[in-house]
């Protein structure tokens, strides 16, 4: 994969990227491409934020809950068909194009933010 077009280090800062725990996952079935719906706990600052995520390929929702997964609280909100996202969970790219989610390794506050 190609890199990026550069940003400036002020472009970067705006980017609020948090820890969150996942409260409630379930199927998407109504969403075009399969995703599974997820309710993270960002603690008590930012609260409850849900988001759709296309993360079938590696993930079942019942695996998912009680979960630290990591997250970008900034962006404004997004339909999703009849579901709103309001976080986007950050992933890794695999070689066949499947998402394998970013967590921290040992357990952090929620709502702690990335560095």
């Amino acid at each position: 994969m190609q890199s990026k077009s550069e940003i400036t280090w002020d472009e970067f800062e705006k980017i609020d990227m948090r820890v969150g725990r996942v409260e409630r996952a379930e199927a998407f079935p109504e969403a075009r491409k399969p995703a599974i719906k997820l309710w993270l706990n960002f603690g008590t600052d930012i609260g409850i934020r849900k988001t759709s995520a296309q993360i079938t390929d590696h993930y079942q929702p019942e695996d998912l809950v009680g979960r630290q997964l990591v997250a970008v609280v900034n962006f404004p909100p997004k339909q999703i068909g009849h579901f709103m996202s309001e976080c986007l969970i950050l992933g890794a790219i695999d070689d066949k194009g499947a998402v394998m989610l970013l967590s921290p390794h040992h357990e952090v506050a929620l709502g702690q933010a990335i560095a």
